[in-house]
């Protein structure tokens, strides 16, 4: 995904409100800018450290600057923009990045399925049948772990669910996760945090459900998903 125009670094001071951050400018002045992730953040970014956000151009906008990328205290930088994990999947997946995911003629967005009213991220369909692919951005770390959520997610918990089911009627379904963070090396869920998720996923995976973890290179010129890490199921 090549960002035109590119990102603009600032020095991040705060975020709060959930969807808020205060962002420190090379001149001095700070910028209340939008903060587009719903969970808890945890361990990708620190006070005071290099950020890089986009500007929209639309001066309409109450908060028309999105934080895009934070360092973490580790040094490492976490691409916190949830909203684009289903574009740089789709992108991968369209240029043969993800070769488990290759075969398909057609891809289709945030189509309804399932039995709890939800939406699929990504389906693909082609002679050998459709495939169901859920994303999930990552950038919890604690050293080279990755793990999955940040926060209980019930939402998380009701994808499982509806993959599960997929799985199980002989569809292929797939739970995707969206490295957006540099020195993440493998990708679990997060059971201390959302052992119902944790159980779950579980459950998901006896049923037949596939999981698939990318890692995301970052810069302010470009975000893409460049190779592939190994998920640890839980013992």
């Amino acid at each position: 995904m090549k960002l035109s125009p590119a990102l603009i670094e600032g020095k991040l001071l705060r975020r709060y409100k959930r969807f808020l951050a205060d962002v420190a400018l090379p001149g001095g002045e700070i910028m209340t800018i939008h903060c587009p992730n719903t969970g808890s953040m945890k361990n990708c970014w620190e006070e005071n450290t290099p950020c890089w956000y986009s500007d929209s151009g639309n001066p309409k906008r109450k908060y028309r600057h999105t934080l895009e990328i934070t360092t973490t205290p580790e040094g490492a930088k976490a691409g916190v923009n949830t909203g684009r994990a289903n574009h740089l999947v789709e992108e991968a997946i369209t240029s043969g990045v993800v070769v488990e995911l290759q075969g398909y003629d057609a891809l289709r967005r945030e189509v309804k399925y399932g039995e709890e009213n939800s939406r699929i991220d990504i389906l693909l369909e082609g002679d050998a049948g459709a495939c169901y692919v859920e994303v999930k951005n990552v950038t919890l770390a604690e050293g080279a772990r990755g793990m999955f959520p940040d926060a209980v997610s019930t939402r998380g918990t009701k994808h499982l669910r509806e993959l599960e089911k997929l799985a199980k009627s002989g569809v292929r379904a797939v739970l995707f996760y969206c490295v957006q963070h540099d020195q993440i090396a493998t990708v679990e869920a997060a059971a201390d945090i959302d052992p119902a998720y944790a159980e779950a996923l579980t459950q998901a995976l006896k049923s037949g459900v596939e999981v698939i973890a990318y890692r995301a290179k970052l810069d302010a010129e470009e975000i893409c998903l460049i190779e592939p890490v190994p998920f640890l199921p839980a013992q």
